[in-house]
C-alpha cells in the first residue's frame, strides 16, 4: 500500500451521507507533517462543508478539523516536532508564513495563502491527515486526547477572545448559547476565575450549568431578566447562530464592554449607534486562534484540567454520529475515534 494513500470517510456531493473514500494524497511537502490521526471531533462546520451550506465545498469532501493524533513523517523543513509525539489540528492547516498578518504572529488572519483543514483540503475523517508543521500542537501531557479534541477549534473559539479582551478574574463575563462552544467557555473562564453567567434558552439546563462553573442562568427568552441585566458584563460571548435582541444584550455591558460574536447569525445586526458611544461600548467577532494562542489553550486546560464534556462514537459510525449533531441532543461535543 502506497505510504501516500489515506482512507477517509467523504461527502460525494452536498449533504449526502459519508462513504468510504481512499485517495492518494501526493508527496509530503517540506514543510509539512502527517498525523495520525487517533480522533477527531465534529463540529457544526463539518456539517456546513458537507452541506455546502458556504457554497465553498469541493466534493469529495473530507471534513474533520478538531483532530488529536501522532506524527507518522516529518517534512524536511519541519521543526521542533518529533516522530510518535502526540499533537493537535484544529481549524487552519496551512499559512503562508511570510504576509503582514503571519509575520506579527496573526496567522490565523493569513492573506497569502492560508488554507482551513477543512476547504480545499483533506480533513481529519480520516486515517492520516496533513498540515504545515507550524499547525501541529504539542498535546502537553496529562491532557486526556479524547477530550482535548474539541479544545482545536470550539475551545480556541471561545479562549482567544479572553486574550483579545484582556480579560481577567475581576471581570463578569456573559455566556450566550450553552451548546459545544458556550459548556466550553464556561469551563475556561470558571478556571480564569471570572464571575460568570450563562444566557440559555433551555431552563432545564440550570442545575447542569451551575456545575460546569455558572454562577448565575438567565433565561435568554425572558425579556425582564434581560433587562435586570443592565450595566453588569465586561464581556459577552454570543455562541449562537440566530438573530437576538443585540440592544438589549448592549445595554447589559458595563462601560468599555464588548459584545463579542461567535457564532454566525446570517441577518444583518439592528444596532443603536447610540449605545455604542455612549457607554464606549464595542461590539466584535474573531474564528480561531494562532498556533501561540492554541499552545496556550492546551497548556492552560491540562494546568487546570478542562475538559470538554463528550460523547464517543466510534468513526465507522460516523453517520449515526452526525446524526445525533443534525437531533440538537449531543451533550455538548462529539468526538469521533479512529477505527480503520
Amino acid at each position: 500500500m502506497s505510504s501516500n494513500l489515506i482512507r477517509a470517510y467523504a461527502a460525494m456531493q452536498a449533504g449526502a451521507a459519508l462513504q468510504p473514500y481512499q485517495f492518494d494524497a501526493g508527496e509530503l511537502q517540506p514543510h509539512q507533517i502527517e498525523v495520525k490521526v487517533e480522533y477527531c471531533g465534529l463540529c457544526h462546520s463539518d456539517l456546513s462543508v458537507i452541506q455546502n451550506d458556504w457554497q465553498s465545498s469541493v466534493y469529495p469532501a473530507v471534513a474533520g478539523h478538531e483532530i488529536i493524533g501522532t506524527v507518522m513523517r516529518l517534512g524536511a523543513e519541519a521543526k521542533g516536532l518529533k516522530l510518535g509525539q502526540r499533537v493537535g489540528i484544529g481549524w487552519t492547516a496551512e499559512s503562508c508564513q511570510h504576509c503582514a498578518p503571519c509575520i506579527s504572529g496573526r496567522q490565523v488572519q493569513c492573506s497569502g495563502g492560508k488554507t482551513a483543514t477543512i476547504i480545499s483540503h483533506a480533513g481529519g475523517f480520516a486515517d492520516k491527515v496533513r498540515a504545515g508543521w507550524q499547525w501541529a500542537i504539542p498535546l502537553p501531557d496529562g491532557l486526556d486526547p479524547a477530550s482535548a479534541a474539541p479544545l482545536l477549534c470550539g475551545g480556541i473559539t471561545v479562549f482567544d477572545p479572553l486574550l483579545a479582551h484582556n480579560i481577567q478574574a475581576v471581570h463578569h463575563v456573559g455566556v450566550i448559547g450553552i451548546g459545544g462552544l458556550g459548556h466550553i467557555a464556561i469551563k475556561l473562564l470558571k478556571a480564569w476565575g471570572c464571575e460568570i453567567t450563562a444566557f440559555s434558552s433551555s431552563p432545564d439546563k440550570t442545575a447542569e450549568l451551575k456545575a460546569m462553573g455558572a454562577d448565575h442562568v438567565v433565561d435568554s427568552r425572558d425579556a425582564a431578566a434581560l433587562k435586570a441585566q443592565r450595566g453588569k458584563f465586561d464581556l459577552i460571548l454570543s455562541t449562537v447562530n440566530v438573530t437576538l435582541n443585540w440592544s438589549a444584550y448592549l445595554a447589559a455591558l458595563a462601560p468599555n464592554g464588548a459584545v463579542h460574536m461567535l457564532g454566525m447569525a446570517l441577518e444583518p445586526m439592528q444596532i443603536p449607534a447610540g449605545m455604542l458611544i455612549s457607554g464606549a461600548k464595542s461590539l466584535t467577532g474573531s474564528s480561531t486562534g494562532s498556533p501561540a494562542a492554541l499552545r496556550q489553550l492546551l497548556q492552560f486546560a491540562a494546568r487546570k484540567n478542562i475538559t470538554p464534556q463528550i460523547e464517543l462514537y466510534p468513526m465507522s459510525q460516523i453517520n449515526a454520529a452526525i446524526a445525533r449533531l443534525h437531533s440538537g441532543q449531543a451533550r455538548y461535543r462529539i468526538v469521533l475515534q479512529a477505527d480503520f
